[in-house]
């Protein structure tokens, strides 16, 4: 059974920092892409951050510069340092997983909130 299980979550005021991690399990991490989405209240669920296995990196321009994605496969865990946090980042973060081959992101854990205040 696969999990995905989020934490580090919390309120930050703005300018602030979090860090994310997402811990998995049931999965051979190394040989899956890592992504982190968000939702906000009344929003559709966007992309912000993967993390390939190759380790090949990608961002939203909403978060670039600001966000980085690193991945532990030794503990099959990624994580998602958010700096230089703003209120429109307040979201409900979640962690991603895709398979080789796979054009979708086919497992979810249950998202950690974020809310950063003014």
């Amino acid at each position: 059974q696969v999990q995905l299980v989020e934490s580090g979550g919390g309120l930050v005021q703005a300018g602030g920092s979090l860090r994310l991690s997402c811990a998995t399990s049931g999965l051979t991490f190394s040989l899956y892409a890592m992504g982190w989405f968000r939702q906000a209240p009344g929003k559709e669920r966007e992309f912000v951050a993967s993390v390939h296995w190759s380790a090949t990196t990608r961002y939203a321009d909403l978060v670039k510069g600001r966000f980085t994605i690193s991945r532990d496969n030794a503990k099959n865990t990624v994580y998602l340092q958010m700096n230089s946090l703003k209120p429109e980042d307040t979201a409900v973060y979640y962690c991603s997983a895709r398979g080789a081959g796979s054009g979708t992101y086919d497992y979810w854990g249950q998202g950690t909130q974020v809310t950063v205040s003014s």
